[in-house]
């Protein structure tokens, strides 16, 4: 038996990286997973899933497009019948000087970390009342809400502001027997981190990935599976009375360096 049998889930940004392993996550844990994202690759890991003997559906997703969020929704209601769990996870980071970013490149940001994740609840929290509740898991980041780099000013503001929209909508909808929780991974191997990576080691990509695996206390990056079970658990009845907060899975990289007395 899965935490998440009998149960219709909804993914973002599920092509790859923490999504993919949500996706996952969900499919192995028995949820109907429906999977949305702007690009092919989401179809083809929806057939292996299917493959594999799960239930899932890939669906090509801008979630910048409301009317593409509502034609997700009506997606997973017609395969399925219901929705019970929506994933948001769908994000973009870009790294860039604050005096050097013009416009575009926040309002990148804002269209695909804040009104991404507006748009899916708009049109997936109506299907949720009508299932008789369920959950609501969205991804943040301990960037923003607890730390922050240079060039990082846009992603921060970005990923900040959904841990406020997670405490509002856990508020709105619990009456409605709709749980709303964050998730805020640190560094997780994923091609967004490969990617960061790139850009602050153009020369030698793995060097930075070494460097920021030594800089975290349990000394690795970790895995889109690991984050995939922590959603899970949130999504799940085991998390029934859990809302409203924000859950940091970083590998201890945000905790406060002391001076020991015991070593």
């Amino acid at each position: 038996m899965g935490k998440l049998d009998g149960k219709t889930a909804i993914v973002t940004g599920a092509s790859k990286g923490i999504g993919s392993g949500i996706a996952q996550v969900f499919a192995q844990q028995g949820a109907k997973v429906v999977l949305a994202a702007r690009g092919d690759d989401v179809l083809a890991l929806a057939d292996t899933l299917r493959k594999a003997g799960y239930e899932a559906t890939g669906v090509r997703c801008d979630v910048t497009d409301p009317q593409d969020c509502a034609r997700l929704v009506q997606t997973a209601i017609d395969a399925y019948g219901r929705v019970d769990v929506l994933d948001c996870n769908a994000g973009i980071c870009l790294l860039g000087a604050f005096l050097d970013a013009d416009d575009a490149w926040r309002d990148a940001h804002i269209d695909v970390n804040i009104n991404g994740v507006w748009n899916m609840c708009k049109a997936a929290i109506p299907a949720i009342i009508d299932a008789g509740g369920g959950a609501v898991v969205i991804t943040s980041s301990v960037t923003g809400d607890l730390v922050a780099d240079p060039g990082e000013a846009a992603y921060a503001m970005t990923k900040a502001a959904l841990v406020g929209l997670t405490k509002a909508l856990a508020r709105e909808f619990a009456e409605q027997r709709i749980r709303v929780n964050c998730i805020c991974p640190g560094y997780i191997r994923t091609p967004l981190v490969e990617g960061m990576a790139a850009q602050s080691d153009p020369d030698d990509p793995g060097r930075a990935i070494d460097a920021i695996a030594g800089a975290v206390p349990l000394g690795r990056l970790g895995t889109p599976q690991e984050c995939g079970e922590l959603c899970a658990f949130l999504a799940s009845d085991e998390a029934s009375y859990i809302t409203g907060t924000q859950v940091v899975i970083d590998g201890g990289s945000t905790l406060p360096e002391t001076t020991s007395m015991g070593q």
